[in-house]
């Protein structure tokens, strides 16, 4: 045991003498550093941003591609969504009636739905991303 040990846990609590660290408080540090593990420990999981799985670095690599891709297709339904909001609003709005070119509500409501429709489908294209 650590029989005189007089260091303190988080929170100021007396660390136990029949152990190096603090059982009776979950998130001491000193706690969850004994936690260490290969891949996908409870330690990795809750305090990791990415978890590898399979101890394999390549797939950081991967991971790098991936993000890459994720990060265009938001780009894309991000201009999308700006294109749809700058046109159809003001169309159904009434503000282009002036040059004849006018959206009935119920129009764009329907374009709305489609456009929400294809943002999904733009998302769901990243399925077939080869890693």
């Amino acid at each position: 045991g650590m029989v005189g040990d007089t260091r303190r846990c988080v929170g100021d609590r007396p660390r136990p003498r029949s152990c190096p660290t603090c059982p009776t408080c979950p998130t001491c540090p000193r706690s969850l550093s004994t936690n260490v593990g290969g891949a996908g420990t409870d330690v990795a999981v809750e305090s990791g941003d990415v978890v590898l799985t399979n101890n394999d670095p390549s797939d950081v690599v991967k991971l790098i591609k991936l993000s890459k891709k994720v990060y265009s297709k938001m780009i894309q339904n991000l201009v999308w969504a700006l294109g749809y909001n700058i046109v159809a609003i003001p169309a159904a709005a009434g503000v282009f009636a002036v040059w004849g070119f006018f959206l009935r509500p119920e129009i764009g409501a329907l374009v709305m739905s489609l456009s929400t429709v294809i943002v999904v489908v733009n998302a769901m294209t990243l399925r077939r991303v080869k890693l």
